[in-house]
C-alpha cells in the first residue's frame, strides 16, 4: 500500500485516519475500529451497511 494513497484516505463511517495491517492486508480505523480488506492492491472501503454478509 502507498504511502501517498494512505495519507489521503479516511474511513468513510467516522472520517478518521486508517491503519494499514500489511500482514492482513487491512486498513483499520483509528476511531470506529472498523476493518476493511485490501484485495488485489484495491482497498474495499465499503460501510458496514453495504457490505456482504
Amino acid at each position: 500500500m502507498s504511502e501517498e494513497l494512505l495519507k489521503i484516505l479516511v474511513c468513510p463511517v467516522c472520517k478518521a485516519k486508517l491503519d494499514y495491517d500489511k500482514r492482513k492486508n487491512t486498513l483499520t480505523c483509528t476511531r470506529c475500529k472498523e476493518i476493511y480488506p485490501i484485495k488485489e492492491g484495491i482497498p474495499i472501503l465499503l460501510p458496514p451497511s453495504l457490505k456482504e454478509e
